[in-house]
């Protein structure tokens, strides 16, 4: 079967950086619903079109088709008395930016005794990186799957 608008498409994949050094990859398979969905980059759905099960690609992927660029806006220096007193490095939180409705998970940087850093930035945000796949299957799509806009049951989304 081929990729096409309205199918389930599972895969492997792997991201390094471009010194070869391994990012991301996947044990078990992933599943997007492809057709402009949002379950995968763009770009690598648009490389994907068409193709069947067995299909590799291999896409240097930039910051604008990723991650995005990373923006020193989205750094954040909070009042300690803002934050629960078990707070650490590593935590992350969701926040909106002023005057927006949009929302950003925030990563702690950085505590003092007075003051803790957050980082609204994805963790790749800036990063070039290779993006490697393997398609393992391709199905239709079911009609609840079309009309939630997403996978369910293995490798997708469970309700």
């Amino acid at each position: 079967m081929r990729i096409v608008k309205n199918t389930v498409v599972s895969l492997h994949y792997k991201m390094t950086d471009l010194e070869g050094n391994l990012m991301e990859e996947t044990d078990e398979p992933i599943s997007y619903l492809h057709g402009g969905y949002d379950g995968i980059f763009p770009i690598v759905e648009e490389a994907l079109h068409e193709k069947e099960t067995g299909a590799t690609l291999s896409l240097q992927m930039e910051p604008e088709d990723a991650f995005g660029e990373y923006d020193e806006e989205l750094i954040r220096v909070e009042p300690r008395n803002a934050f629960p007193e078990e707070v650490t490095v590593g935590m992350q939180f969701e926040g909106s930016e002023e005057g927006t409705d949009d929302f950003f998970i925030y990563t702690v940087k950085e505590v003092s005794d007075d003051a803790v850093v957050v980082d609204g930035n994805h963790p790749y945000a800036g990063t070039v990186f290779q993006f490697e796949c393997t398609v393992t299957e391709v199905r239709p799509a079911t009609e609840e799957e079309l009309s939630h806009g997403h996978v369910h049951g293995p490798h997708g989304h469970e309700h």
